[in-house]
């Protein structure tokens, strides 16, 4: 009997000066984190100065991919976070 996985999707709501819709990106945890492999290196590379989190770029699950999501985001250099990442359904 094969196992299929199961697929997740994730909201990323931007914001700023322009307002935009929120998009969704739908895939399975693997592929999800190739998708945002950039993201999570970037929070990544951010981590050891002082106020920022670190990051895991490799979650073991949907959910934990979400909180270093949003972590990266914050670690990213920017006075203020961005993007928001978040598990529809």
């Amino acid at each position: 009997m094969v196992k299929t996985k199961k697929v997740y999707t994730v909201k990323i709501t931007r914001v700023g000066f322009v307002s935009r819709p929120p998009r969704e990106t739908s895939g399975t945890l693997e592929e999800l984190i190739k998708y945002f492999k950039y993201t999570l290196e970037t929070g990544k590379s951010y981590e050891y100065e002082k106020g920022n989190y670190k990051i895991n770029t490799n979650p073991k699950s949907a959910k934990t991919l979400i909180s270093n999501l949003n972590k990266a985001a914050h670690n990213s250099g920017r006075s203020y976070q961005s993007e928001y990442y978040e598990l529809v359904g």
